[in-house]
């Protein structure tokens, strides 16, 4: 079945005189009425609106298609629309919508419907062609400009495969908790990719370790590469292959630019560093925009530290139970088990975590041979005044010096290539490491962090809920994005200093977003789709367990609404934290760690609550009425 064949100039409206949604669907509706398409308008308006109900279809680039199958259809008609001024049309991209496609599938219509509906999308990916209906004069040139385009897409069909088709991509997605967005962008490029008729295979590298891991065969056979990833990423094994570098959160919001890019023929192969090593390159990890370079490094230490920082911190957490000064021997109270909980979580695993952020920082820049001058760098910061700052600077000072080393040793002999990793890089750069930081860093970082704590201790009531604000703020902003990270990774260093506020609001306030979101849904059901509200009750655990990115689909289709309203609540969030001079040794958790807290667990509640009020009470205000 054709467009054409469904289209007729009896069911077209050059000038739409609506102004809103609803209107829209009623004047399309009129027409096919008028035209002796339907049986009952008001049976097929109900199925239109049933349909809207679930997800809007306005698809974006200024394009609707509403549609219903239903037996109040008398012929199975599609009516057109257009609107030069646009209307909202609560359009995923969020823009106006000009160009409308109502389709009116009869109760017993068969897949022959389906098949034009997705012909019919496809030819509105054209802006061309989207161009040529926005300019037409009159109903006889939108008719020969759809039946023309239609001609040439079966034309395109009946020749083969389309240009991506059987195509394979592989893709490799990773964030640095390794909890939402490495299996959002996952989910998001499969969904993509089926609709493109793309072959994908896509390998998370979660916190549970990596799942689905590409083989070497299928490396070998694929067209092109995808690696979404805010942490370290094993890439020397596509050397030769197209390979597309994006942050996650583009495999989340970016899926069909992704694909489309990598499969475009335009993509340069990788080139890795030859080695085998499951690791970056050092020349990889360091080209690009200098920012996304720094960030990946930072996130690929952050997330090695994390299991230290998450099991650490709780146990310690655990040991207050007992009271803060149990696990002191000859304290009035003492508790051994207090004590060894105390030893395994503060003394062990908080005594690795500095080392092991400056070791895999320094890793993840310049390979194998960074992590030991990395380690080293970082354990003089811990064992030192610098402390987790300190460890930072050594992480990519053992990662650059490293790099420095291979290319002043580029040149030795052959017969030498073997000693360098066992011996020249190890002793060389453990030597220039250390001396820098004993004889450079360690003091002057160690003077800074004194400051910072002096300032923190001293820190007044209204500069406390200032700080609480900003890093409130900050946790919503971009939801386990670059900023996000910036703020919780403060939190982790204010723990490892023993300053226990900041990283309370920090927690509070990254539970406000996807908690904030779920109540909304529950206030104001008229504002979001069937699938949203669906949605909303998935982020009621999110939220209680601490994962701000369950957020990040609401934000991305409404943005100007959504991001407002989070940022508000948690920025109320974190000040009421930080006035109620709450604190929190476990760094993760959520709500089951919150008996945890020092301070009143209810008055964090409360602040907690607060934040998400707020946010549920914007989004109420701010967004639209959806049909």
């Amino acid at each position: 079945m054709k467009i054409t064949d469904l289209l007729k100039p009896d069911t077209m409206i050059l000038n739409l005189q609506s102004n809103s949604k609803s209107e829209v669907l009623d004047e399309l509706i009129e027409k096919l009425d008028q035209a002796g398409r339907l049986r009952d308008k008001k049976v097929f308006k109900n199925e239109i609106l049933k349909r809207e109900e679930h997800t809007t279809t306005g698809i974006g680039d200024g394009i609707a298609i509403p549609h219903a199958k239903t037996k109040a259809v008398k012929v199975p008609s599609i009516a057109f629309g257009r609107s030069q001024q646009g209307v909202e049309f609560e359009a995923l991209d969020g823009k106006p919508s000009n160009l409308f496609f109502m389709i009116a599938a009869s109760e017993g219509a068969n897949n022959d419907h389906l098949e034009t509906l997705a012909r019919l999308s496809g030819m509105l990916m054209d802006d061309s062609f989207r161009q040529k209906l926005l300019q037409a004069n009159s109903e006889s040139e939108i008719f020969e400009a759809i039946n023309k385009k239609e001609q040439e897409r079966i034309a395109q069909d009946n020749g083969g495969v389309s240009s991506m088709a059987k195509k394979k991509v592989l893709a490799v997605t990773a964030c640095p908790t390794g909890i939402a967005h490495t299996f959002m962008a996952a989910d998001s490029l499969k969904a993509k990719a089926a609709e493109l008729g793309v072959d994908i295979k896509v390998e998370t590298r979660g916190s549970g370790g990596a799942k689905n891991v590409l083989t070497e065969e299928e490396i070998k056979n694929a067209d092109a590469i995808i690696v979404a990833a805010d942490t370290k990423v094993d890439m020397d094994r596509f050397h030769g292959k197209p390979v597309i570098e994006a942050a996650v959160a583009d495999g989340i919001r970016r899926p069909k630019e992704l694909i489309e890019k990598a499969l475009s023929g335009n993509v340069a192969p990788y080139k890795g560093s030859g080695s085998t090593a499951n690791s970056n390159s050092s020349s990889s990890s360091s080209t690009g925009n200098p920012f996304n370079a720094f960030y990946k490094h930072l996130m690929n230490g952050v997330s090695h530290m994390l299991p230290f920082v998450v099991g650490g911190g709780i146990l310690i957490a655990f040991g207050f139970i007992f009271g803060i000064e149990s696990h002191i021997p000859g304290k009035e109270g003492y508790n051994q088990f207090a004590e060894a909980l105390h030893t395994i979580g503060g003394g062990n695993a908080f005594g690795l975590m500095v080392p092991v952020l400056a070791g895999f920082i320094a890793m993840s820049i310049a390979d194998r041979p960074g992590l030991a001058p990395g380690m080293v760098g970082g354990f003089m910061a811990a064992q030192g005044g610098s402390g987790f700052l300190g460890g930072l600077i050594a992480g990519f000072l053992a990662g650059y010096i490293v790099i420095g080393l291979k290319h002043l040793l580029r040149n030795l002999p052959q017969s030498l290539e073997g000693i360098k990793t066992v011996l020249l890089y190890p002793v060389l750069s453990i030597f220039a490491v250390g001396m820098t930081m004993f004889f450079v860093i360690d003091k002057p970082v160690g003077w800074f962090n004194t400051a910072l704590g002096d300032w923190l201790q001293g820190m007044g009531s209204t500069n406390a809920i200032i700080l609480g604000i900003i890093l409130g703020g900050m946790m919503a902003i971009d939801m386990g994005g670059p900023v996000n990270k910036a703020a919780y990774t403060f939190g982790i260093a204010m723990i490892a200093d023993g300053f226990l506020t900041p990283h309370a609001a920090i927690m509070a306030a990254g539970m406000v977003p996807p908690l904030g979101i779920a109540l909304a849904t529950f206030l104001f059901k008229k504002k979001f789709t069937k699938e949203e509200r669906d949605a909303g009750k998935t982020n009621i655990v999110m939220g209680l367990s601490f994962i701000t990115e369950g957020a990040i689909p609401f934000a991305a289709a409404d943005p100007g609404r959504v991001i407002p309203s989070i940022v508000a609540g948690s920025a109320v969030a974190g000040a009421l934290s930080m006035a109620f001079n709450i604190g929190t040794q476990a760094p993760h958790g959520g709500i089951f760690v919150i008996g945890l807290v020092q301070g009143s667990a209810l008055l964090y509640l409360l602040a907690i609550l607060a934040g998400t009020i707020v946010s549920a009470l914007m989004l109420g205000i701010l967004k639209k009425n959806k049909i």
